[in-house]
C-alpha cells in the first residue's frame, strides 16, 4: 500500500495546484509570443504562401511548447510536493 501523499493534503494540493496553473498561464504567453514570432519569420522569408500553412505551423508550434510546458509542469508538481517520496518501492530491498 501507498504511503501518504503530500497532494492527499487539500492545502498542499491546492497551493500546488496554483503553482500549475500559474506556470501554464505564463507559458502560454510565451507561446503566445513565440508563435507570432515564427510566423512574421515564416512571412517575410516566404511570404504569403498558404493559410493552411500558417495555421499548421501556428499549432503545431504553441501545441508542441503547451504540451512540453504541462508535462514538465506536472513533473515539478510531483517533485516540488514530496509526491515523489510516497510511492513504494518493490526494489528497495534489492540494493
Amino acid at each position: 500500500m501507498a504511503s501518504f501523499s503530500p497532494l492527499d493534503d487539500p492545502v498542499n494540493a491546492s497551493f500546488a495546484w496554483a503553482r500549475y496553473r500559474l506556470l501554464m498561464k505564463w507559458m502560454g504567453a510565451f507561446a503566445g509570443l513565440v508563435v507570432l514570432a515564427v510566423l512574421v519569420l515564416l512571412y517575410f522569408w516566404y511570404g504569403f504562401v498558404s493559410i493552411h500553412l500558417y495555421i499548421a505551423t501556428a499549432l503545431g508550434v504553441g501545441l508542441t511548447i503547451m504540451l512540453m510546458a504541462a508535462l514538465m509542469g506536472l513533473v515539478f508538481l510531483s517533485s516540488g510536493t514530496g509526491h515523489d517520496e510516497s510511492i513504494e518501492d518493490p526494489f528497495e530491498d534489492m540494493r
